[in-house]
C-alpha cells in the first residue's frame, strides 16, 4: 500500500540527480557544500518558503500511520516506539502487529517517539527523493521518519555510522551538537551526557510560525542530542 502525498507540485527539482541535490540544499551550491562542509562540519539551512513548507508537510504525517497500520505494520520490522530515559534509549515496542490506537496512546501518554523505517516503501515522493540521491552519491540511501511529542526526547546523545540529512516536515525540534569525543566514529555509539560537555551548536528546526523547509546535514563523527520544545515535530532522516 502507498499513501500518496497531498498538496501541489514538488518544491524540489527532479530533472536530474544533481539538480535534485542542489534544490534540496538550496540556497547553498553543491560545490560550496562539498568544499566547505562535507566531512568537515555541520550545515544548517533555514528557509522561509511557504511552498516548501506545504511540500514538506505533505511528505509524511502522524496521521499517515493510521492508514498504514490498517495494512499491517509490525514492531521492529516497520517501526519502533522509544524514548530517552536516564540517558539511555528505552524501547517500548509491543509484540507483533502495530495498532494505531496503541501508537497514539504511547505517543500521547508515554511521550514516546515513533520511529518509522524506510517510509519510501509507502510514499512515492520520498522514493523519488531517495532514488535521485542514490544516483547522485552512488551509494545506498536509507531513511527514517521520527515523530516526537512535545517536551520529550526520543534518543540519547549518540554517534551515527552514516552521513545524515535531516529535513523537518512538521512542527519543530530543538537540537544540540557537541564536539566529538571520538575522532572518527565508524559505528553507532551512545555517549553519556556528562562526557560531551557544552554544545557547540544549538538551534531549532521548524515548519511553523513563518519558518519552513529547515534542513540540517550532520557528519557521521558528530555526537548529537535533540530535545523537543513546544510543538510536536516530524522529521525525515
Amino acid at each position: 500500500m502507498k499513501v500518496e502525498a497531498a498538496g501541489g507540485p514538488s518544491a524540489l527539482n527532479f530533472d536530474s540527480p544533481s539538480s535534485l541535490f542542489e534544490s534540496l540544499i538550496s540556497p547553498i551550491k553543491t560545490e560550496t557544500f562539498f568544499k566547505e562542509f562535507w566531512e568537515q562540519k555541520p550545515l544548517l539551512i533555514q528557509r522561509d518558503d511557504p511552498a516548501l513548507a506545504t511540500y514538506c508537510g505533505s511528505l509524511f504525517k502522524l496521521t499517515d500511520l493510521k492508514s498504514l497500520c490498517s495494512q499491517g505494520m509490525y514492531y521492529g520490522r516497520d517501526l519502533n516506539v522509544c524514548r530517552c530515559v536516564s540517558g539511555k534509549k528505552k524501547v517500548l515496542n509491543k509484540d507483533g502487529k502495530a495498532h494505531f490506537l496503541q501508537l497514539r496512546k504511547d505517543f500521547d501518554q508515554k511521550r514516546a517517539t515513533i520511529q518509522f523505517h524506510q517510509p519510501q516503501r509507502f510514499k512515492d515522493e520520498l522514493w523519488r527523493i531517495q532514488e535521485k540521491l542514490e544516483c547522485f552519491f552512488g551509494s545506498f540511501v536509507g531513511s527514517n521518519v521520527y515523530i516526537t511529542p512535545a517536551g520529550s526526547q526520543g534518543l540519547p546523545p549518540h554517534y551515527d555510522d552514516v552521513e545524515v540529512f535531516i529535513l523537518q516536515l512538521e512542527g519543530e525540534k530543538r537540537w544540540r551538537l557537541y564536539h566529538p569525543t571520538v575522532p572518527l566514529a565508524r559505528e553507532y555509539g551512545v555517549e553519556a551526557e556528562e562526557r560531551i560537555g557544552r554544545p557547540v551548536h544549538e538551534f531549532t528546526l521548524k515548519v511553523c510560525g513563518g519558518h519552513c523547509g529547515h534542513l540540517m546535514w550532520e557528519p557521521l563523527w558528530f555526537p548529537l542530542l535533540l530535545r523537543r520544545v513546544q510543538a510536536e515535530g516530524v522529521e525525515f532522516v
